[in-house]
């Protein structure tokens, strides 16, 4: 992969247009859709466009290990969030307070879910014997 085409690559990344990525990267408007989609044919391109992708979305994207510390962390009262707070002279001011009850109780929750800690269904398994009876007054 040359220099050109590695910037093909990069400004194809931005927004998935081959043809305006051919532009910005240097190749002739008249040939850009054309040379555009063939780039996008190039075994080692193709490669690269791919793992970057995949870069971008792992890094941008939480797993749920991430959420799970998160949550934890609400629960536990180990997060803080930014409110307004109006001081005696009418001036606002940004204050850190801990997070509220609800918010740790709604991550508890979340997490009980996770582990199937709520369970109402009761499974019950095995036999019972079914007697009919009155047997004389059913019909064949």
């Amino acid at each position: 992969m040359n220099a050109k085409q590695k910037r093909f690559c990069d400004e194809y990344l931005i927004d998935c247009n081959a043809t305006q990525a051919a532009i910005r990267a240097g190749y002739s408007e008249k040939t850009a859709k054309s040379l555009g989609q063939r780039m996008l044919t190039f075994v080692d391109l193709r490669e690269y466009i791919d793992e970057q992708l995949e870069r971008i979305h792992s890094e941008k994207t939480a797993d749920a290990e991430e959420v799970l510390e998160y949550l934890s962390s609400v629960m536990r009262g180990e997060q803080t969030e930014k409110v307004l707070k109006l001081d005696g002279s009418g001036i606002q001011s940004i204050v850190d307070i801990n997070v509220s009850a609800k918010d740790r109780l709604k991550a508890a929750e979340l997490i009980g879910k996770r582990y199937g800690m709520f369970k109402d269904n009761v499974n019950v398994t095995g036999a019972a014997p079914v007697v009919i009876s009155g047997s004389d007054e059913l019909e064949d």
